[in-house]
């Protein structure tokens, strides 16, 4: 029966479309880099918007201005800071995750070129769903300004 061939090449493309679009419903905004003097790394921070109805994850990250980027997480345990390196980061559906400092933000090593404050550089987002999201990031001083 042709309706029945049917049904399984339906289904399968419906698993495939679930999930895939999710990342498309995902906004970045507010996001800077905090550059340190030298070749220190950078920090970046912005504000990420989920608004589908299924959560994504953030799950890499890249820029021809830097070599490697990568997702940390800043917490106090016992009066100590501390810092670890994450792979994923969710962003339920219908929130916002806030990338700040002394929370999750983004690790920048080894800038390629002169990055001087009041520039831009943009990264770009990998979402688990295999879709990519170019965020224009503001440079701003040690201070932040």
């Amino acid at each position: 029966m042709p309706g029945m061939r049917l049904i399984p090449v339906t289904l399968l493309l419906m698993a495939i479309g679930i999930g895939s679009a999710d990342a498309a419903d995902v906004t970045a905004r507010d996001a800077w880099i905090r550059l340190l003097p030298g070749n220190l790394p950078a920090a970046g921070y912005l504000e990420l918007d989920n608004n589908g109805v299924n959560s994504v994850q953030l799950v890499g990250m890249q820029s021809a201005r830097f070599g490697a980027i990568e997702l940390h997480l800043s917490s106090e345990e016992s009066g100590v800071a501390r810092m670890r390196q994450v792979h994923k980061l969710v962003i339920p559906a219908g929130k916002t995750v806030e990338l700040k400092p002394r929370g999750y933000h983004l690790m920048l090593f080894r800038s390629t070129g002169d990055l001087k404050p009041g520039g831009q550089a943009t990264v770009t987002l990998e979402f688990s769903d295999g879709s990519y999201l170019p965020v224009n990031f503001m440079l701003r001083d040690a201070t932040g300004q």
